[in-house]
């Protein structure tokens, strides 16, 4: 079933989808399959329970190496001390009960002439069908300066966990008056809004706890999602505490240099007091060991199915695939997990798969009580997905009144994608 999409469906669920993506009903598959699914996130946590919903004979693995999952939407609230991390956090305990298999380990190779995986301990599990949702990794050599040492000076809190609570740390320890760079790279990324997000919730902590502190945005883009909503936000919240450099005046950042604190850019050095650096991304690892990322270090897909285009029997959802229009977001990876369990429920019965039409919805909170949304429909056109009508975003003078309703509503919209993956 289609839902219109409004940011008020969007959120109260007209359909168990409304907050992870809308998709077609499941088919039920005719006979049993062997699915392995890589990466428990939205959208492989979500993917291996359609699996199994779509007919309970399917053999359904789902390989996860952590026994918890840490959400990074609503992760921006831990670093600005509004929320705490056990409230990211959950379990696959009701996966493991609807009768999935769960492997706690790491995946490390993957034979698709012999359609099997092998994990770290040395298990091997063969497959008719694979599921990639690996996330993101760091485009190191992109960033010269930047690997696993320096993101402990410099933390890039772009995989929820560890680094996100090694920011605040940076941030509580930091004297007013300090300066905090917030550095953000070109597309494709993660959630492009979120370094926004951010940027307004640490100017929120800032604003409250040292005042006379700043933020600053070097940016290696021009312009972003929702920019009019977040500078209007930012003048009326924040005065002069945001600063944003975009891409043609020098924001791109080049190098960094942990040991002094340096940030490089084509214009100029800053040394910040605390350096949020979120470097460039691509496709989680175990997506090239698959052969499935391409020279961008991204995924094609078939847009109607999900499979690879340079692996067969392998499918790739979420952030790691080249999606075309739909953004990398909980809420695409979750609506991608249910739309590739079903068109995989349709191959393996035989029939055709129905093209898909998602819906997604994207919150925004750039202080307590005041956030914004973003609503789209998309459709398979050509190889890619494209936006289609019927999107809907917070218009950028609505009243405060407006502002605190979709702050609740991204809360309850949180609340319901999480039960509606994990149980």
């Amino acid at each position: 079933m289609n839902v219109p999409v409004t940011r008020r469906n969007a959120v109260l669920g007209i359909t168990a989808a409304a907050t992870s993506l809308a998709t077609p009903s499941i088919l039920r598959a005719q006979s049993a399959g062997r699915i392995v699914v890589i990466g428990g996130g939205f959208g492989g946590a979500a993917c291996a329970r359609a699996l199994k919903r779509a007919d309970t004979k399917l053999q359904v693995a789902l390989i996860e190496p952590n026994k918890v999952f840490t959400s990074c939407p609503f992760s921006n609230e831990v670093i600005a001390g509004l929320r705490e991390m056990e409230a990211q956090q959950f379990g696959y305990d009701k996966l493991a009960a609807d009768g999935i298999t769960v492997i706690g380990q790491a995946a490390a190779k993957i034979e698709p002439q012999q359609r099997s995986v092998t994990t770290a301990d040395g298990t091997v599990l063969t497959y008719d069908r694979l599921v990639l949702s690996p996330g993101i990794d760091f485009h190191g050599e992109a960033l010269p300066g930047y690997d696993d040492a320096a993101s402990e000076k410099m933390p890039h809190a772009w995989k929820a966990g560890a680094q996100t609570l090694l920011l605040r740390r940076q941030l509580e320890a930091m004297a007013d008056g300090g300066t905090v760079v917030i550095a953000i790279p070109a597309n494709p990324s993660r959630c492009p809004p979120a370094p926004y997000e951010r940027a307004s919730l640490i100017a929120h902590y800032l604003k409250m706890k040292k005042p006379r502190s700043k933020v600053l945005i070097l940016d290696a883009k021009d312009s972003f999602s929702q920019q009019r909503l977040f500078e209007k936000a930012w003048k009326e919240l924040y005065g002069d505490m945001i600063e944003r450099i975009g891409l043609s005046q020098g924001g791109r950042v080049t190098s960094v240099d942990p040991a002094t604190m340096t940030i490089v850019t084509e214009f100029g050095n800053y040394t910040p007091d605390v350096a949020n650096v979120i470097p460039p991304q691509r496709a989680g690892r175990i997506a090239e060991i698959a052969g499935a990322a391409d020279h961008t270090g991204w995924c094609p897909i078939d847009p109607v199915t999900f499979e690879s285009k340079l692996v067969k029997n392998i499918h790739i959802i979420g952030d790691a695939c080249l999606g075309g229009g739909i953004p990398k977001s909980a809420s695409a990876a979750s609506g991608q997990g249910k739309a590739c369990a079903a068109a995989i429920a349709s191959l393996l019965a035989g029939r055709a798969p129905e093209a898909p039409r998602l819906t997604g919805v994207c919150y925004n909170i750039v202080a307590p009580g005041y956030g914004f949304s973003l609503a789209g429909n998309y459709q398979p056109k050509g190889d890619i997905y494209a936006e289609v009508e019927g999107g809907a975003t917070s218009p950028v003078d609505a009243p405060r009144e407006l502002r605190a309703r979709e702050a609740t509503e991204a809360e309850r919209w949180f609340q319901t994608l999480t039960a509606n993956t994990f149980g």
